[in-house]
């Protein structure tokens, strides 16, 4: 399947572009108007551009049905402030009911059952409930066109962080797990990020990884190992060499049973290998592949 934006309708395209660009964290924006009266709607159309100065950025996307725009652009166009709380799974579903089109000048906050409470350095209420709340001065305001669809980059400088202690690790640094965040994906869907949903992927070596294009050529031609494995190995720093100490039971019998088959014992090795390296055991996954030689 193939096309270009231009050849569908703007709906179609949006649906397509927000089921395959996901999942995308979620702002949840609280601001006021001109008479002082409360507004608060999640947006996913968000991310962080910076943190010296911390910058965040978000996008009301004017109405593809009616190319109206929403009252959160307003508001911030008008005062040029807002504060923008983050989403965890104890909440979703209230913020999902505060993203309905009330009429202007209804307060989202009562609507959807959340307590307001005073920032300390913009007019805007933070949302209680959320476990991190960023108070910010809108800098710019970019129009990304005029149409129904088109995006309006609100760039925003954060002034004042507040995070619930609740969500924080010995270290004093936000655990994933506790602080339980959801992120939107396309259509009704949502994703919640932690439990199970976690895994993790060390940095990259400071000293350069040797490369898969480095890799031996029976290990990067693999029918076993897929590229995530070969990623991992290809993060080593250097080829290790063989060493018959690491070996165990296991490699032990897969030479012996496969020493005149040697397919057979490639594939023996490599699915040993590829154990190994999803329980995190590289060191010896190398030694497994090595010896197929």
């Amino acid at each position: 399947m193939k096309f270009k934006p231009s050849e569908i309708k703007t709906a179609q395209l949006h649906a397509f572009l927000l089921g395959s660009i996901a999942p995308r964290p979620i702002c949840f924006a609280s601001t006021i108007d001109e008479d002082g009266n409360a507004n608060l709607s999640p947006f996913s159309f968000f991310n962080v551009f910076g943190s010296k100065p911390p910058i965040l950025i978000f996008s009301p996307a004017r109405r593809v049905r009616d190319n109206t725009i929403k009252h959160t652009l307003e508001n911030a166009i008008a005062t040029q402030e807002v504060v923008i709380n983050v989403v965890n799974y104890n909440i979703v579903q209230q913020m999902s009911l505060a993203s309905c089109e009330y009429p202007k000048g209804t307060s989202e906050f009562e609507k959807a059952g959340f307590t307001p409470i005073a920032s300390e350095m913009v007019k805007p209420f933070r949302v209680k409930e959320s476990p991190v709340q960023l108070e910010c001065r809108v800098n710019q305001v970019i129009e990304t066109g005029h149409e129904g669809g088109a995006g309006n980059l609100i760039i925003c400088e954060v002034l004042m962080m507040h995070i619930d202690d609740n969500v924080l690790n010995e270290k004093g640094m936000i655990d994933p797990h506790k602080i339980d965040l959801v992120a939107r994906m396309g259509g009704d869907y949502y994703c919640r990020a932690s439990g199970s949903a976690l895994f993790e992927v060390p940095k990259p070596n400071m000293n350069l990884g040797i490369g898969i294009d480095a890799l031996p050529i029976e290990i990067k031609n693999s029918s076993i190992l897929s590229g995530n494995h070969l990623g991992i190995l290809g993060n080593s720093t250097s080829i290790p060499l063989v060493s018959e100490v690491l070996y165990d039971d296991r490699l032990t019998q897969i030479i012996k049973e496969y020493d005149n088959d040697h397919p057979a014992k490639v594939t023996a090795l490599h699915l040993y290998a590829k154990e190994l390296i999803d329980i995190g055991s590289v060191e010896k996954a190398w030694q497994v592949l090595l010896a197929e030689n």
